[in-house]
């Protein structure tokens, strides 16, 4: 089993959307490393740290686990969408999602409660110029952010 951490805009998709359905379709991704990681390395199963980004008050929101494998997203062949894709064909897609299941909305742990951490401190998503919407977590950052979820706020 791995563990992801997931960013996405509230105003787009928040946790309180993800909880509200069975599964959501993980779309729009347009960067080839964070494409990368949901087509050749999420599995069933996997855990997901849904992270609010871009926002007022970014951190932590819930839990999610992939309840897919990758497969063609749907919106970069369509042209009235903003992730349209003009160079992506059916037959040559080039952008991936995976459905993401809501396990449990959480305290939100926010990115200053992360960053006073030390030992997790490595996380990709605290690393300066970090940007990307999808960023591997190790087991040992999986269990600590576990035990934040737990205390609470401080």
């Amino acid at each position: 089993m791995a563990y992801w951490l997931m960013k996405s805009e509230p105003d787009e998709v928040s946790i309180d959307d993800v909880m509200a359905t069975s599964s959501i379709p993980w779309f729009g991704v347009r960067n080839y490393q964070a494409r990368n990681f949901m087509r050749d390395a999420m599995q069933i199963g996997d855990g997901v740290l849904f992270y609010h980004s871009s926002c007022p008050a970014p951190g932590i929101a819930g839990l999610a686990e992939v309840v897919s494998t990758a497969y063609p997203d749907h919106t970069q062949f369509d042209s009235s969408s903003h992730y349209f894709d003009p160079k992506a064909t059916p037959e040559n897609p080039r952008w991936m999602m995976v459905d993401v299941k809501g396990v449990r909305k959480t305290r939100l742990l926010s990115l200053a409660e992360l960053r006073a951490v030390p030992s997790l401190s490595s996380m990709r998503v605290l690393q300066k110029g970090s940007r990307l919407s999808i960023t591997p977590v190790t087991a040992d950052e999986w269990q600590q952010i576990l035990q934040l979820l737990d205390q609470p706020s401080p």
